[in-house]
This record gives C-alpha cells, structure tokens and sequence, in this order.
C-alpha cells in the first residue's frame, strides 16, 4: 500500500503533455526498432499488433518475450520520460493554460492524434481495429444520451446505424462510383471525399427522422413501452432493408469509396464527443436528468418533458446514423445482418460496462469492450463466455458501471501538475504563526 502511494506521489506531477510525450518516445522506439532489433532479439516473430495479447494466446510459449517486449516498448519508456521531461512538460503545459481553452484542447488533440496515427502505421490491422473503436465510441456516446442521461432503455440502436449507413452509402455510390446498381456516377469522384461529410449528415438526419416512428407512439406511454417499440423498430428496419433489392437485399450493398480514412473518423469522434458533452451541461441536458429524476415534478416546474425527450432521442439517434455511415465507409460493404440483435448487444455492453451518465465512461466502456472483443479473438467460442462473465461481475459489484455520473473537465485534465507537498519541503513553524 506505501509502495502505491509513493508511485503515485511520483506520477503525480505529470502533466497530459507529458504523459504524451513519454508514449511518442515509446512508439518511436517500435517504428524504428520494434522488428530489426527488439522483437528479433526477444525471439518474437514479429511486432505484437494488439501489445501480444493475439500472439499470447495463440502461441503460449511466447508470453515472456511478448511480456518483455511491451516492458521495454511501452511501459518502461513511458513512465521514464513522462517523469524525466516535467522540468520542461510542466512549463509548456502552464504556458498553455494562459491560451484559449478551446486553443489547448486542440493542440493536445492534434498530438494525441499524431502518436495515434504514428502507432497505427505500423500495422494495417492496427489502424481497422481504431477506426472501429471510434466509431463505437459515436454509439456509445450517442446511446448513453437516451440510456443514461435520459433515463430510458432503447434498443433501436442497430436501426438508426442501418438508416445512416445506407443513405450515406447510396449517397457517395451514386454521385461518386460507378455502380451496378445505379449506373454511372453523377459527379466527378476527385469531389467525393468534400461532399463525404454532406452523405453523412445526409445519413444523421435520415436516422433522426425515422426515430420519430419510435417517439411519437411510446413517449405517449410510460415504463416498458420504449424498450418493446425501439426493438420492433430494430426488426422492422433489418427486414425492409432484407427486401429491398434495389439497394442488395439480403445480400448486402459493396462498392463504398473510401473516405474514411483515419483522420476523418477522428474528427468525427471528437465532434461527437464535444457537442454531446455540450448538450448534456446545457439547460436542455440539465432539463433532461431533470425528467429523468422526476416526470411529474418536471412538469409542474414548467418544463416541455415530451419536447425533451424527443429532442434527446431524435440527437441520440443522429448521432448513430452518422456512426453508420462511418462504418459503411470504412468497411466498404454493409448487410442487414450487421445490424441485428448481435450489434445491439454489442452497443448495450459498452454502455452499461462503461458506465451511465458519462461521456468518460462510454468511451472506456468502447474501448474496452472492442479491444478485449479484438484480443480474445484467438479463444474463438471461449471468448463469448469470458466477455458476458466479466460484464456480469463489473454489474454486481458496479451496478452503474465502471465510470458513472462523470463529466470531462479538460482545464484540470490539462493543466500543469504542482509538486506534491512532501517534495516542497516543511513550511517554517515560524512563517505559519506569522500567517
């Protein structure tokens, strides 16, 4: 418990900044060194792609080096310059605090993507399995709006993400590729990637409106009600999508261009989370916890609970539209089968995992849930009985989940770290009587 402590007293006095720096140093040493020198070395094949967790399980007799190369690859690198380089990260970040907090965010937000994109080079199933991660942090975050913060149990998740992900896709098939299905492309393909963002607000908003087939009818009812219409809705929408042949049927829609790139998903994540966090502080997300603590108290303080829960409801689900049409683009084909009852599970387990009525939360819940789902994968059928497992144990004894009830706040995460009171030294007894 001392041996805590002290470690924790140490790390203490890091800034982001450094944290940042300290896991650069660490990526550069794996770009450059990770396959000539470091994984030869440890005896490794190659470059562990999810920190050894695939190879470990794959080939056990590989656990030491694959223990040993994230040791000299990741953890040893990053504690030692992130407690090294205070003398100057904490410096920068207080010269940084003066600036803007918007002007902060973005240069951390700009590093942060810069160590991410370098780490991901390294290997392309790297850079799918973030760009997935990404995209169910937008569902996450989007769900936990009407799940968490709104109080309801939806579960037309799958629905909207259908909605967005084939309006966005027969948007850029038939303005920008030359298709099967619709024929030569209307517009020169050198404009898709700048009118990529009109397809997926064109997807969002296509999803905002057909959640009002869910609204209308069950936010006139109260209890169970939500949770049996949004699955209908989930059903309904995988089995006109099955039917219609003029956009794959059963068979699916391929062909997307690809305008996803990494840095493109990436912003999209931030924007998501930025504007779904300024939503839920603003008057309209107090108001909401307001209808979700007490309906009938609500009312009677003159607040519209209908127009309230619409309003989060048709947001939360913009916000799945747009995460689906990411992932239409991203994978470059899409079927109904994506979107059943398997994808909802999926997107209930983060949520809940993560934690409800938090941003922070839903995106440790995402994270979480897609890299262990990524290193389990070796276990094959064993893996759908470690994940529900370890869910039912974080529900026992985390009932709101991991990380509940708990908001960003980016000028203390960012600000520069103040050395702890033992390392300042004893103040005079003296200089205190005087005081």
């Amino acid at each position: 418990m001392e041996l805590a402590r002290k470690f924790k007293s140490m790390f203490s006095t890091v800034p982001m900044l450094g944290w940042l720096l300290g896991i650069l140093v660490g990526v550069l040493m794996e770009y450059y060194w990770g396959y000539d020198y470091i994984s030869y070395y440890l005896g490794l094949p190659k470059i562990p792609v999810l920190f050894g967790a695939l190879l470990m399980l794959k080939e056990p007799m590989m656990i030491p080096g694959v223990l040993a190369y994230d040791l000299v690859v990741y953890v040893l690198p990053v504690l030692a310059v992130a407690r090294l380089s205070t003398f100057i990260t904490n410096p920068v970040a207080a010269a940084l605090e003066k600036l803007p907090l918007a002007l902060s965010v973005l240069i951390h937000l700009v590093l942060f993507y810069g160590v991410l994109n370098l780490w991901a080079g390294i290997n392309d199933y790297r850079v799918l399995v973030i760009k997935l991660t990404m995209i169910s942090i937008i569902l996450t975050v989007s769900i936990n709006v009407i799940n968490g913060y709104q109080g309801e149990f939806s579960c037309s998740h799958p629905g909207f993400m259908a909605i967005g992900a084939y309006v966005s896709s027969i948007f850029t098939l038939l303005l920008f590729t030359n298709d099967k299905i619709f024929g030569a492309a209307l517009l020169p393909p050198e404009l898709g990637p700048w009118l990529f963002p009109v397809a997926l607000l064109a997807g969002g908003a296509a999803a905002a409106i057909g959640s009002l087939a869910v609204a209308i009818p069950s936010f006139r009812t109260r209890g169970d009600y939500l949770a049996i219409i949004s699955l209908a809705f989930m059903f309904i929408v995988k089995s006109a999508v099955e039917n219609l042949h003029i956009i794959g049927g059963a068979r699916g829609m391929g062909g997307q261009p690809d305008f996803a790139p990494l840095h493109v998903i990436f912003t999209w994540t931030m924007l998501c989370i930025w504007i779904v966090h300024n939503f839920v502080t603003s008057i309209m997300g107090k108001a909401l916890n307001t209808v979700r603590d007490d309906e009938a108290a609500s009312e009677s303080m003159t607040i519209k609970t209908r127009k309230t829960k619409m309003t989060a409801f048709m947001f939360g689900a913009f916000w799945a539209g747009i995460a689906g049409g990411l992932f239409a683009h991203v994978l470059a084909y899409i079927n109904p089968g994506m979107f059943s009852i398997n994808r909802l599970a999926e997107i209930l387990a983060m949520v809940y995992f993560g934690g409800l009525n938090s941003i922070v939360g839903s995106i440790v819940g995402a994270v979480s849930i897609n890299v262990l789902g990524e290193a389990l994968r070796p276990l094959e059928l064993f893996k759908w009985i470690i994940i529900p497992l370890i869910l039912i144990f974080v529900m026992i004894f985390r009932p709101y989940g991991l990380i509940s009830f708990r908001e960003i706040n980016a000028k203390k995460l960012l600000r520069a770290k103040a050395k702890p009171p033992e390392d300042q030294g004893a103040v005079p007894q003296d200089s205190k009587i005087g005081a």
